[in-house]
């Protein structure tokens, strides 16, 4: 009954700790989801709760891993909003050049072009990044698609493929190494 009350106790903490990182930067983060949205309200809330959702359970799960909390939570809207971009993809949607891409290593490849020969430039690199991830085996498909595009924590992958953690992190750290 002593660790149940500490787990419940240290629970409580991870909460207050992501409440007040919340409420710090709350304004900021919803400028930055309306930004991104080019204003539409309704996209950038579902960005925001999004983000308020997927944080409040890395800080339940993972605290100790979160050195800056509010510098965490911009980040996880960056995911979130890859995210949607991705899934809009999927979905057979064009990417909307007019949503602002800030400072992500992605941006690069998604943000608006200025000329149609950047434009052409940019979907030729997606077309060859695509164009690499076809000719991976099925097996190096599916691990990239559970990681990086479900972004499925590690230890559910190993569960969904029958094998051990070590393993995944060793198999997706050769993905990474293929793909660059």
């Amino acid at each position: 009954m002593g660790m149940t009350f500490e787990l419940n106790k240290a629970a409580v903490a991870d909460d207050r700790l992501f409440e007040a990182s919340w409420r710090s930067v709350q304004g900021e983060l919803k400028r930055r989801a309306l930004r991104r949205a080019k204003g539409n309200q309704d996209q950038g809330q579902e960005w925001l709760s999004a983000t308020a959702i997927k944080a409040l359970l890395f800080f339940r799960r993972s605290p100790e891993r979160i050195r800056d909390p509010q510098g965490f939570l911009f980040l996880v809207l960056d995911h979130v909003f890859f995210d949607s971009l991705r899934r809009s993809k999927r979905e057979g949607r064009v990417f909307d050049d007019s949503v602002v891409l800030e400072h992500d290593h992605l941006a690069e490849l998604a943000a608006p072009c200025a000329s149609v020969l950047e434009r052409v430039e940019c979907y030729e690199r997606l077309e060859r990044i695509e164009a690499h991830l076809a000719q991976l085996p099925v097996s190096q498909q599916r691990l990239f698609e559970m990681r990086f595009v479900d972004e499925l924590p590690y230890p559910q992958i190993a569960a969904e493929l029958q094998v051990k953690l070590p393993l995944v992190r060793k198999r997706v750290q050769l993905l990474r190494i293929a793909l660059r």
